[in-house]
C-alpha cells in the first residue's frame, strides 16, 4: 500500500473550519458536517487520502 502524502503547508486545517466538530464517540472523535462523516483522524486527512486533493468544502470559522 502506498504511503499517503502529508498535507501541503497551505492545506486547510479542520479545526479552523466551520464544518468541523468534535463527536462524543471516542472511536471517531472528529467530524465534518459538510461531508457528513466522522473519523479517527481529522477529516481533511481522510479527504486528502481518498481524493488526492485538499478538502474543497473548507470554510474558515467566523470570528465572534
Amino acid at each position: 500500500m502506498p504511503t499517503p502524502k502529508p498535507p501541503a503547508a497551505n492545506a486547510p486545517l479542520c479545526r479552523r473550519c466551520r464544518h468541523y466538530f468534535v463527536t462524543y464517540n471516542p472511536d471517531f472523535p472528529h467530524g465534518c458536517r459538510a461531508m457528513g462523516f466522522s473519523s479517527k483522524r481529522t477529516p481533511c486527512l481522510d479527504v486528502q487520502e481518498a481524493s488526492g486533493q485538499p478538502c474543497l468544502r473548507f470554510q474558515p470559522k467566523t470570528a465572534t
